[in-house]
C-alpha cells in the first residue's frame, strides 16, 4: 500500500516553499567588497589588508555554502516531490548546479587562505596581492552565474507545486472533462479553497480533505492531467502524471454514460483502461456518474451527484479500497 511506504522519505509539503532567494554572482560580491571595507576602516596597516581579504572570503564562502545547505537532499525527497520537481526544473541540473556552486564556496575559502599568506613586506606590496585576492574570488562568483541564476529561477518554480502531503492516504479523480469530478470533490471537502494552478498544467488541480474515524484522507482532481489520453500530454504532464503514481492509493474514475459530457462513452473507457495501466496496482473504481440520466455502463459503482445518489457510498468504497491502517505505537 502507497502510503504505509512513504514514512521513510522526508515530509515535505512545504520544503520547497521555504528556500530561500538565491543572491546574484554581482550582489555577492558587492556584499563581500562592501564588509569588507568596513572591516578594513577598522584597522590599519597590513592588518587592515589581512582583515579585508579575511571578511571577503568568509562571506563568499558562507553565503555559496548557505545556498547549496537550503536545498534538500534529493535522495530523501519523496518520489512524488521528486519526480514534481524534475518535471519543472529537472533536478539533474540543478545538482550538477549545487555542485558548482559548493566548488565555489570551497574555493572562495582557499583563496582567502593562500592571499593571508602572501600578505608582508610594506603596505603598498599587501595592498596590491589584497587586490589580486579580490580579483580571484570575484572570478570564481562570476564561474558561477549562470548556477546561481539557474538555482534562484528553479526556486521561483518549485514554490508554486501543490501543497500535498505524501504521507496521507489519498483518493485520486479521474475522467473526461465535464464528468462530474470537480462537483465530487466539493461537494465531499472544503476543496474550493484549495484549488491552484502549477507549472505541468494550466487548469489547475483540486485538492481536498475528508476524515474518516479520525484519519484525514486527502482527494486530488487534477485537471488537464487524467482528462485526456496520454498520447495528448506534453513532456512536463506525462512525469506530473507519473509522479501521481506515487501518491494514489485509490483512483475513482468517472464516466458518463449518457455521453452529455461531450465524450462517447467508448473513449471514455478507453482513457480508464489507459490510466488503470499506468497506475499498476493501484485499484481503480470506476464510477458511473449522472445514473439518474444512464445507467448504460459496467461499473464497480453507480452515483447521481445531482440527484445526490450514492455519493457518501462512493467515497466509502474508495476508503475500503486503500484499507489504510495508521501505524499504532507499540502497547507494553
Amino acid at each position: 500500500m502507497n502510503a504505509l511506504l512513504r514514512g521513510e522519505s522526508i515530509r515535505m509539503p512545504m520544503i520547497f516553499e521555504t528556500l530561500p532567494t538565491t543572491p546574484t554572482s554581482e550582489e555577492l560580491i558587492d556584499k563581500a567588497f562592501s564588509r569588507a571595507t568596513r572591516a578594513g576602516r577598522a584597522k590599519s596597516g597590513i592588518q587592515a589588508q589581512q582583515s579585508m581579504l579575511q571578511t571577503a572570503s568568509n562571506i563568499l564562502s558562507d553565503n555559496l555554502q548557505n545556498i547549496v545547505t537550503a536545498w534538500p537532499d534529493f535522495e530523501e525527497v519523496d518520489p512524488f516531490y521528486y519526480e514534481l520537481a524534475d518535471a519543472v526544473v529537472n533536478v539533474d541540473e540543478i545538482r550538477k548546479s549545487l555542485s558548482e556552486i559548493q566548488w565555489a564556496s570551497r574555493k572562495t575559502k582557499d583563496i582567502g587562505r593562500e592571499y593571508q599568506g602572501k600578505l608582508r613586506g610594506d603596505i603598498n606590496y599587501a595592498r596590491k596581492v589584497r587586490k589580486q585576492g579580490f580579483a580571484r574570488l570575484a572570478s570564481i562568483v562570476e564561474e558561477v552565474e549562470d548556477d546561481l541564476d539557474r538555482i534562484n529561477a528553479a526556486r521561483n518554480d518549485l514554490r508554486d507545486l501543490p501543497d500535498i502531503d505524501p504521507a496521507d492516504p489519498t483518493v485520486v479523480v479521474a475522467g473526461y472533462p465535464n464528468v462530474g469530478k470537480s462537483s465530487f470533490v466539493n461537494t465531499i471537502t472544503n476543496a474550493r479553497n484549495e484549488i491552484a494552478e502549477y507549472p505541468f498544467t494550466t487548469k489547475g488541480i483540486h485538492v481536498g480533505h475528508f476524515e474518516r474515524d479520525h484519519i484525514r484522507y486527502q482527494i486530488v482532481d487534477t485537471p488537464g492531467l487524467l482528462d485526456r489520453p496520454a498520447d495528448e500530454r506534453n513532456g512536463i504532464e506525462s512525469q506530473a502524471v507519473s509522479a501521481l503514481t506515487h501518491l494514489a492509493d485509490c483512483i475513482l474514475f468517472f464516466v458518463d454514460p449518457s455521453a452529455y459530457c461531450g465524450y462517447p462513452l467508448d473513449a471514455q473507457l478507453e482513457l480508464r483502461d489507459s490510466v488503470e495501466e499506468q497506475f499498476g496496482d493501484v485499484p481503480v473504481l470506476t464510477v458511473c456518474n449522472k445514473s439518474d440520466l444512464s445507467t448504460d455502463v459496467e461499473a464497480d459503482l453507480y452515483m447521481s451527484i445531482e440527484e445526490d445518489e450514492n455519493v457518501t457510498g462512493t467515497l466509502d468504497a474508495a476508503v475500503e479500497a486503500i484499507g489504510y491502517e495508521p501505524e499504532l505505537p507499540f502497547d507494553g
